[in-house]
């Protein structure tokens, strides 16, 4: 019995002893409201784990953390946790543009250092937990035994508490231009396949992956969204669900050998979010993906600024104009082929004629730039021939006088807007680009479009893998040696940042407006936007179409735009971005100058935001304060449904009034069958006024607060 007995006292001290061990590997901090925690572990295996909680609620299981390397063990299990590090940050910072003037950025952080005994090396685990979520990232220190890294697969994984509704698109290593899709995540996979619709560039990979930001609602109302921040240097981040257990882990792009991902010491590895929040308000005002941003770059940043421009665009995406000079030519070689002798089309969009009326109108209704596609030889053969040599981004057409148009525009207090599309042939882009940027600089461009549509050269590389987000990026810090403004189509999402390099002043990443002319996108969609892509930066999705049913194209074959006029007034503040586009034609907006008079007024850059109403998918309704003013702005949106929107006006300045303009959806405006039909309402407000708007089926509404004086509100009533 004494034997027994002093063997079960030894049991029970090796017990005690593997769960102080086990004790002693956990951490956990709190978000400096309290409301959210992390918890870390080392489990048996050696395999980094985590999990959170918001307000007592499970948000993300325990999920287990890893890199699976080429050639090498791997840095997934095996590991101690050696040391452990806390503290806590706040500081408040001021964007060069944003939806507000300061943000604030709070977090409380935990480091863990792992040691991996048998390969001698250890890795950091860093987290920043925010009152709004959670950010985290893998630290490579530099040591003898990891220095450089081949990522086979980054497994990060996010594992949920049951079966969420998901607002999704397919994952694809060359598109985001994906309509979105509504569903339980039990039902993406049976969903997929009609999910995925063509495209000029697509490679899906898996039934069951998705692309981030990632919009999540649980059954118990909580809000969740998954992303990245900071990507550089490093393999976009999309996500591949486990649809048994609902558990999503990262994918990262390959490069055209298959690889993940080329690292070395000392490196880190983008951040991992997770925003929550049992309020779809307070996922919009969400600011982690800015503040896990590295700050302004730039010493100088006074050559950066918010922009309203129109452009020669949607008519050759409607159909009505060709970006091509002439029809003649199957094949084009530039400085060999000559224009001059070749007979123009006649429906060339980027002449003389045609950008001095854009010219003018901007002029007249004080927009600062205008957009010229298709002014560069080479447009006849630019698409689907894998061309190496295909633009030179410096030679016009023979209708198009770089100087002259310049010089008219500027004589008008206007700037032309420079447009490069690649045709994702990135070696022939980099080849061209100081001489290009030069030719801007020279010319009176301060702001690029630059394109990636097609399959990437050198073959075989991805739009969203480590090699073109260098290019992407590259392609920025150059344009900033020139003061030169960058918006990039067809690039990888963003993810925050515009907040280190500012003159990345917007991105397309998603499906824009163009998708509305070729066969239009699901009424919802727009709803979606600020609760998926805008998570990460802004979008120059190019909104204002007034002919929602392209008349002006006659009888030439032509799709329809799936909002009201309204609705597309709306989105002027409801998608945030400090580069919009009145996209439509001169022609159209003449029509219909009343309700042209808010994208006159509406302003591009912002004080203050405050989301008043949200639910992704069915409706937004957002106020902005304007930089530097009194004045306020509000757009508000719904789906195929039509709704109501009741707010107060309690944001404005208590004691002052203003003047209220509202556009609205008229009594039997229909997305369908009656989109233009519209009412505009005057009237003097307080702080004190509740409105109450209709709004019809994909519809919306704009409202512009002005602060009374004696001149503008003269003969105005009170709102009734």
């Amino acid at each position: 019995m004494r034997n027994m007995k002093t063997i079960c006292t030894k049991f029970a001290c090796f017990i005690f002893a593997l769960f102080a061990c086990s004790a002693a590997m956990a951490e956990s901090i709190t978000s400096p409201n309290g409301q959210l925690q992390l918890n870390f572990s080392v489990n048996a295996q050696g395999e980094p784990v985590y999990e959170l909680s918001y307000k007592g609620k499970v948000v993300i299981k325990p999920s287990k953390l890893g890199l699976e390397l080429k050639d090498d063990p791997g840095l997934m299990n095996g590991f101690t946790l050696t040391d452990t590090k806390t503290s806590t940050f706040d500081e408040t910072w001021e964007p060069v543009w944003g939806e507000e003037k300061q943000i604030r950025n709070h977090y409380n952080e935990l480091a863990v250092t792992l040691n991996q005994k048998a390969q001698e090396r250890n890795i950091i685990i860093r987290f920043r937990l925010f009152d709004d979520g959670l950010g985290f990232r893998y630290e490579f220190p530099l040591q003898k035994n990891l220095n450089y890294i081949v990522i086979k697969e980054e497994h990060t994984q996010f594992a949920m508490t049951g079966d969420h509704t998901a607002f999704w698109i397919p994952g694809d290593y060359d598109t985001q231009e994906y309509d979105y899709t509504e569903s339980k995540l039990s039902e993406i996979r049976g969903l997929m396949e009609g999910a995925i619709t063509p495209n000029s560039s697509q490679t899906p990979f898996s039934p069951t992956g998705v692309q981030t930001s990632l919009q999540l609602k649980t059954a118990d109302g909580l809000y969740i969204n998954l992303h990245e921040a900071a990507l550089v240097d490093y393999s976009c981040m999309h996500l591949n669900l486990d649809d048994k257990n609902f558990i999503f882990e990262s994918w990262l792009t390959p490069d055209a050998q298959g690889n993940k991902g080329y690292l070395q010491a000392p490196c880190t590895s983008p951040w991992r979010t997770v925003i929550v929040s049992d309020d779809a308000r307070e996922i919009l005002a969400s600011r982690i993906t800015l503040n896990l941003n590295e700050p302004c770059a730039y010493e100088d940043v006074s050559w950066i600024k918010p922009v309203k421009y129109v452009g020669v665009w949607w008519e050759m995406i409607a159909g009505k104009s060709t970006w091509a000079y002439t029809d003649e030519l199957p094949s084009v070689k530039l400085g060999e082929t000559d224009y001059k002798k070749t007979k123009p089309n006649g429906r060339h969009g980027a002449t003389n004629e045609n950008v001095k009326r854009y010219i003018d109108f901007a002029a007249e209704n004080g927009l600062d730039q205008v957009l010229v596609e298709g002014w560069n030889e080479g447009w006849e053969d630019w698409f689907g021939h894998s061309k190496d040599y295909v633009f030179d981004f410096v030679t016009p057409y023979p209708d198009f006088d770089v100087k002259m148009l310049n010089e008219y525009a500027h004589s008008k207090g206007v700037k032309l807007m420079m447009h490069h599309e690649t045709s994702s042939s990135v070696r022939n882009y980099e080849r061209h680009m100081d001489q290009a940027y030069q030719f801007m600089v020279d010319n009176g461009y301060n702001a690029v479009k630059s394109g990636y549509v097609g399959n990437i050269i050198p073959r075989g590389e991805h739009h969203y893998g480590q090699w073109m987000n260098n290019h992407y990026l590259y392609a920025v810090k150059k344009a900033a040696e020139y003061k030169i403004c960058v918006n990039a189509h067809e690039a990888v999402r963003p993810t925050g940042l515009c907040r280190t390099y500012p003159n990345l002043i917007g991105n397309e990443s998603a499906r824009g407006t163009e998708y509305e002319a070729f066969g239009g996108s699901k009424p919802f969609h727009t709803t979606l936007l600020p609760f998926t892509r805008l998570i990460g930066g802004p979008m120059d999705y190019t909104p204002g179409i007034f002919d929602t049913k392209l008349e002006f194209m006659g009888d030439l074959p032509h799709g329809q735009v799936q909002t009201t006029l309204c609705k597309q007034l709306a989105l002027y503040v409801t998608l945030y971005s400090p580069l919009q586009m009145a996209a439509d034609l001169v022609q159209n907006y003449e029509k219909h100058m009343d309700a042209f008079q808010f994208i006159k007024d509406v302003a591009v850059d912002w004080d203050e935001s405050k989301y008043i109403e949200a639910e992704p998918g069915d409706y937004l309704t957002i106020a902005r304060k304007a930089k530097g003013t009194g004045n306020w702005f509000v757009g508000g949106i719904t789906d195929e449904n039509a709704r109501t929107a009741t707010f107060a006006l309690d944001f404005l300045e208590p004691g002052k009034k203003y003047v209220a303009t509202l556009y609205a959806d008229g009594k039997t405006a229909d997305y369908k069958e009656n989109p233009t039909e519209y009412q505009i309402k005057k009237g003097i407000v307080t702080s004190k006024t509740r409105l109450s708007v209709k709004e019809a089926r994909s519809g919306g509404f704009a409202l512009s607060l002005i602060e009374a004086t004696p001149e503008n509100s003269k003969g105005v009533k009170k709102w009734k």
